[in-house]
């Protein structure tokens, strides 16, 4: 349900071959996004889901090691013949690194979702979600990655993307990101949709609620989203009180039901006690609406 600033930005992204960073609330489906766009493009979906402490082992390849060893194990009498009649350990490690290939190659390499990215046999969209969660440091690691679309591994050298893969950055603006990534960035902007296009998401993800209920309680949820919430209700928040809703047998909003099923709406105490108090005149609104 893309509006047309949105698919304008995923466009441009596409034929210039740039990161779009996405930011905007919690919920506003900016992550869905990532994957519509793999769906609609006939694409693999690589998501690196970021984390404060996240590295680059994590985010890029790190070494089998325990691969490595059983090759070792396996491979000993091969090893005991390599070093057969030497005199001294400087001529057997000069023997033993002659095989130094065998065990750094791709073979023993575990790709993570950067590295699975830049390597897909096809064009792949690569989703960096909630960058604004990692670290300062890993950011700048990104920069790198993401300007010249390689990786240089020490051991077997320089990997280049085979298709370069339409990156999408998503943020939540827990931290501010820097001017570096945004420079590198197209950017787009994703926020709570108006009534009418939430009314369209709902029948679209819940088509077996009625055209009354949706009215109202996509109504209802608007106004909720007025007040002064520590979380406002997400998109996914009033498509889950829409099925919760459905399940519960309910034909139309009235104040009993909706002060009972807000806990599926809202996620904290203090939110909730607010709303309490003006279920019935929010109610009223929304059937009025």
């Amino acid at each position: 349900m893309a509006d047309p600033s949105t698919v304008l930005s995923m466009w441009l992204a596409l034929r210039l071959e740039r990161p779009l960073l996405i930011e905007g609330p919690a919920g506003v489906g900016k992550t869905d996004l990532a994957r519509a766009a793999a769906e609609a493009l006939g694409r693999p979906l690589v998501r690196l889901q970021c984390y404060e402490g996240l590295d680059e082992a994590k985010a890029l390849y790190e070494w089998d090691y325990a691969k490595q060893m059983l090759y070792t194990q396996l491979l000993r009498d091969v090893i005991a013949q390599e070093v057969a009649g030497v005199t001294s350990i400087g001529e057997a490690a000069d023997r033993v690194a002659r095989s130094h290939a065998t065990f750094w190659s791709e073979r023993f390499l575990i790709a993570r979702p950067l590295l699975t990215a830049m390597q897909s046999a096809i064009p792949a969209v690569l989703l960096i979600d909630e960058v604004d969660r990692s670290d300062p440091e890993f950011e700048a690691f990104l920069l790198e990655v993401l300007s010249e679309y390689q990786v240089s591994i020490p051991e077997i050298g320089t990997i280049h993307a085979a298709y370069r893969p339409l990156v999408l950055l998503t943020s939540n603006r827990v931290r501010e990101m820097t001017d570096a990534l945004r420079r590198r960035c197209l950017h787009l902007h994703l926020d709570y949709p108006s009534p009418a296009r939430e009314l369209a998401i709902i029948a679209l993800r819940v088509p077996d609620v009625g055209d009354e209920l949706a009215r109202h309680l996509v109504a209802f949820v608007q106004e909720v989203r007025s007040m002064e919430l520590r979380k406002v209700p997400s998109i996914s928040e009033t498509i889950d009180w829409a099925r919760s809703l459905i399940v519960l047998g309910a034909r139309s909003l009235d104040p009993e039901i909706a002060q009972d099923t807000l806990g599926v709406l809202l996620k904290h105490q203090e939110d909730r006690e607010k709303v309490e108090r003006r279920t019935r005149e929010l109610v009223d609104s929304a059937m009025r609406h």
